[in-house]
C-alpha cells in the first residue's frame, strides 16, 4: 500500500525543520505523495499545501493564548473540515500539542489514523495528560528513549525515532579547530557560558553566571570565558551586564551566536537548564547546569514537576552526571566552586566525554527515516516495526550508558590510564 496524502500541522519553526525532513522521507518512497496543512518555508518547499501561515500557531504565554483563543478555535475547525473533505491517509501534528492533541482527537474518532511528533513533557508534569493522549493518537513518535519507556508503561503506542540534533552533529568533533576558528588559544583553559535564550534567563542567571565567572577568572589567571548570545537582543543586554565587571576585561569573548561552536571549543560549559543542555552532551562537553526562576513559579515547580531531574543529559541516562544547581542552590560561589573542581580533573572531563558521546550514538538514528517507518505502518494498518520500538529505545539507552564498540568521541584526545576509573564515578 503506497501512502498518497498526508495531512501535517507545524506549529513553529523547529516543527517546520522536522516536517520537512519527514516529507522528503516520505517523498522518497512514495513519490506521488501529497501534503496539505499547516507548515513553514521548508515544508511548502517540499510541496505543502499551506492552509494557514505557520505563525497562526505561534503564541506564547497564558495571556496571548487567551487573547487569540477564538482565531485559534476558528483555524481548528477550519482544519478539521478541510481534513474531513480531504480524507488523508493520516494526519501528523507536529508539537504544538495544546492545539494538535485536540484536532488529531477530532480527526481519529471521526476515522481517520492520527500521529504525534514531539512528545510534551507529560512525564515531567501533569502526568494525567497522556490518558488525553491515548485518545487522540494511534501512535506518538518521541526523540528520546526515557519518553518511550513512559508511553509504553502507559499502554500508549509509541515510536523512537531518535533526535535530529544528534542526527546532525557529528559523532566526533575537534576541540583545536574550534578553537582556532574563533580565535581562542589552544593552550587556554575555557569556560563557555550560555545563560539563556530569553529575557528572563539573562534576568535571573545574568549577574550569577557572570559573578561565578569573575571569582574563578580570579583564581585562573590563564581562564577565558566564552559567551554566545542567542540573538542579539540578548547580546546587547550581556554587553550592558559585562561593562559593570571590570575584573572580567580582556577575559570575556562575546560571541553573536555561534553557541556550538562554542561549547565545542570549550572544556566546560556553564548553562541553563533547557535545549542546550542536550546540545553540549551532543558536543561532548562537561558542563554544570543552573537555574533560577520567579519565586512564586519555583514553588508552583517542586509541586507539580514528577521528575529527579532537570537536566536532558541526566534525564536520558536516568542519573546524575550532570551536575544541577536551582534556586537557591545556584548562586555564583557554588557555580564557581563546582566548576574549578570540574576544570582541575582532566580524568573527569575525559570520561564524561566519552560517555556523552556513546549516549550521543544511542540518539543518532535517522529521525526523519525512522519517522517514515512509522507512519507507513501506521497507515497500512501494520505494527509499528521493531527498529522503533520502545525496546528498541531502552537498547540505545543501555548502549549509550555503557561505553563500548565504536569508537567515538574527541578528536585528538589521549585516553587516561585514569578514565576506566573515572567514568565508573561518573556513574555511580
Amino acid at each position: 500500500m503506497t501512502v498518497r496524502r498526508v495531512y501535517i500541522v507545524a506549529g513553529e519553526l523547529s516543527g517546520d525543520n522536522l516536517g520537512t525532513g519527514l516529507m522528503r522521507a516520505l517523498k522518497a518512497r512514495h513519490p506521488d505523495v501529497e501534503f496539505r496543512g499547516i507548515g513553514g518555508p521548508g515544508m511548502i518547499g517540499e510541496g505543502m499545501d499551506s492552509r494557514f501561515p505557520l505563525e497562526t500557531l505561534s503564541v506564547m504565554g497564558l495571556v496571548e493564548v487567551i487573547k487569540h483563543l477564538p482565531e485559534l478555535i476558528r483555524v481548528r475547525r477550519s482544519l478539521r473540515a478541510d481534513a474531513l473533505a480531504w480524507q488523508p491517509d493520516i494526519m501528523i501534528g507536529i508539537d504544538a500539542p495544546d492545539f494538535n492533541l485536540g484536532l488529531e482527537r477530532q480527526l481519529r474518532e471521526a476515522g481517520i489514523t492520527t500521529a504525534h511528533y514531539v512528545s510534551p513533557p507529560v512525564w515531567a508534569w501533569r502526568q494525567g495528560r497522556v490518558k488525553g493522549i491515548a485518545r487522540s493518537v494511534d501512535a506518538m513518535l518521541t526523540f528520546l528513549p526515557f519518553e518511550a519507556a513512559f508511553y509504553a508503561r502507559h499502554r500508549v503506542p509509541v515510536a523512537f525515532v531518535g533526535h535530529p540534533l544528534a542526527d546532525e552533529l557529528p559523532l566526533t568533533n575537534d576541540r583545536a579547530s574550534a578553537r582556532a576558528a574563533l580565535g581562542l588559544d589552544e593552550d587556554a583553559a575555557i569556560l563557555a557560558l550560555l545563560p539563556g535564550s530569553r529575557a528572563n534567563e539573562i534576568r535571573f542567571l545574568g549577574d550569577t553566571f557572570l559573578d561565578a565567572a569573575e571569582q574563578l577568572c580570579r583564581t585562573r589567571p590563564g581562564l577565558k570565558v566564552v559567551i554566545p548570545a542567542a540573538t542579539p537582543k540578548r547580546l546587547e543586554e550581556l554587553s550592558e551586564l559585562l561593562t559593570a565587571r571590570p575584573g572580567l576585561a580582556g577575559r570575556v569573548v562575546l560571541l553573536d551566536g555561534l553557541a556550538r561552536e562554542a561549547m565545542v571549543a570549550a572544556d566546560a560549559v556553564l548553562l541553563a537548564s533547557g535545549t542546550a543542555a542536550l546540545e553540549a552532551m551532543l558536543c561532548h562537553r562537561a558542563m554544570l547546569v543552573a537555574y533560577k526562576m520567579a519565586p512564586t513559579t519555583h514553588w508552583l515547580a517542586k509541586r507539580l514537576v514528577k521528575t529527579e531531574w532537570i537536566s536532558l543529559p541526566n534525564l536520558i541516562a536516568r542519573e546524575t552526571l550532570v551536575p544541577e544547581l536551582i534556586q537557591e542552590d545556584a548562586s555564583a560561589s557554588a557555580i564557581a566552586a563546582r566548576l574549578g573542581e570540574m576544570l582541575d580533573d582532566d580524568d573527569y572531563r575525559l570520561a564524561l566525554e566519552t560517555r556523552f558521546a556513546y549516549m550521543h550514538a544511542g540518539l543518532q538514528r535517522d529521525a526523519s527515516r525512522r519517522a517514515c517507518d512509522a507512519v507507513e505502518a501506521l497507515v497500512e494498518g501494520r505494527a509499528l516495526p521493531e527498529s522503533v520500538s520502545p525496546a528498541s529505545a531502552i537498547a540505545a539507552a543501555e548502549a549509550g550508558a555503557k561505553p563500548g564498540g565504536a569508537q567515538v568521541g574527541v578528536v585528538g584526545e589521549e585516553k587516561s590510564p585514569a578514565q576506566a576509573e573515572t567514568r565508573e564515578r561518573t556513574e555511580r
